[in-house]
């Protein structure tokens, strides 16, 4: 309900398109940090749901305060914890998702989750229409307090968590010691049985378990160098909303903006899942990101209104066909034990750069206009999109 009406809500408190990088790349930056410092705690607990549940509570909380708010350093205050809550939530809750599914599913389940959290962005915007013509934007953020506070009720009572022996550093750390660490192979007469070899059954030890950033695979490091790359042109999508005021949509249809996107989103995030599940995830998030390049080269554009409704339909494919496909993708390069961190540093990259690249989109907007941070945009995710073209998808049973 309150995202899509933020933009015009700060333009009405004097605020503009610098204000709202400076707001939107700090609270991407205090996000990354707090996913990666879950994912490190989602690896050494045996209980996640109390993190998942927090972070929903503080979450929807403070946004209801935003309709008090008669500055932007307040909803920067606000926006700050509000996206600090989400982080601790988010790594938590996807190492619960994938400890609860098979790895020839992980795909599935994602793009499930996150077609479910997209059809609530559906209702948000069609409540924030309904609500915004009565009561104005302040009545939006009151209004909100409503479902978060539903959504606290439903994540405290409704989830149900799925433990594994060992899926948690203490669980490990047990395990370590309960099995014998060598055994021996059959030995004849003719060898002593001092001289039989030994073979090392576990490869990871105790220490190595409760390093922040363990060994991982190469393909991980490949698949981050990309994602980062590409995540240097993708700024916060709030800029996607001013540009489209730039060219006579009003505010009051910010949200309808919202609701096109949210249901291509919606509709194909759990087949682009599935299909993910089948097929190669590098290709089809590389496909992702040629959408987005598609999708920002035609806002620099800006050819009509018309053209910037139907490119903001295509916008919820490009999110439909990275989110959930590229967490399968890092999920299944990386060993059980390591799910949690693994995840928290792939969020903390992708947010730290988001925090640069919208702070380098409002100052590009500054000086050169709208239109050239897009056509920047444009150009970085179609080189992404062919490196993560050429990646090989680990292979699945």
């Amino acid at each position: 309900m309150a995202y899509w009406v933020l933009p015009a809500f700060l333009a009405s408190l004097g605020a503009g398109p610098a204000q709202l990088g400076v707001i939107e790349g700090i609270a991407e930056s205090v996000a990354s940090f707090a996913k990666l410092s879950s994912g490190y705690v989602s690896d050494r607990v045996s209980r996640r749901k109390p993190i998942v549940v927090g972070g929903y509570f503080v979450a929807n909380a403070v946004k209801p305060l935003l309709a008090l708010v008669s500055s932007w350093w307040q909803i920067l205050g606000i926006r700050f914890c509000d996206r600090f809550a989400k982080g601790v939530r988010g790594t938590a809750r996807d190492v619960m998702v994938a400890d609860s599914v098979d790895r020839s599913a992980l795909g599935s389940a994602y793009g499930l989750i996150q077609a479910m959290d997209s059809a609530g962005a559906i209702a948000g915007p069609l409540l924030a229409l309904a609500v915004i013509g009565r009561f104005g934007m302040r009545g939006v953020f009151a209004s909100a307090a409503f479902p978060g506070a539903l959504a606290i009720f439903v994540a405290w009572a409704g989830i149900r968590e799925v433990r594994h022996h060992g899926g948690s550093l203490r669980g490990a750390r047990n395990s370590e010691q309960q099995k014998p660490r060598l055994t021996a192979e059959p030995h004849s007469a003719a060898q002593p049985e001092s001289t039989v070899p030994t073979q090392i059954v576990s490869s990871q030890t105790p220490t190595q378990n409760r390093r922040w950033l363990p060994e991982l695979p190469l393909a991980f490091y490949y698949v981050l160098c990309i994602v980062t790359l590409f995540s240097l042109g993708n700024s916060s999508d709030m800029f996607l909303v001013l540009r489209a005021g730039t060219i006579g949509i009003p505010a009051s249809r910010a949200p309808l903006l919202g609701l096109v996107f949210n249901v291509t989103f919606t509709l194909f995030s759990w087949p682009a899942g599935r299909f993910s599940d089948r097929f190669s995830r590098s290709t089809l998030a590389a496909a992702g990101y040629l959408v987005f390049a598609i999708v920002y080269f035609v806002f620099a554009l800006a050819p009509s209104q018309p053209a910037i409704w139907a490119t903001m339909a295509c916008y919820g494919l490009f999110y439909a066909l990275t989110n959930p496909v590229l967490k399968a993708l890092v999920v299944e390069s990386v060993a059980q034990q390591v799910r949690g961190r693994a995840l928290g540093v792939y969020f903390f990259l992708t947010s730290v750069t988001t925090l640069l690249a919208s702070m380098i989109t409002g100052a590009l907007w500054k000086l050169y206009g709208p239109a050239v941070p897009f056509y920047v945009s444009s150009g970085i995710a179609s080189v992404s999109a062919l490196a993560l073209a050429v990646h090989r998808s680990p292979r699945r049973k």
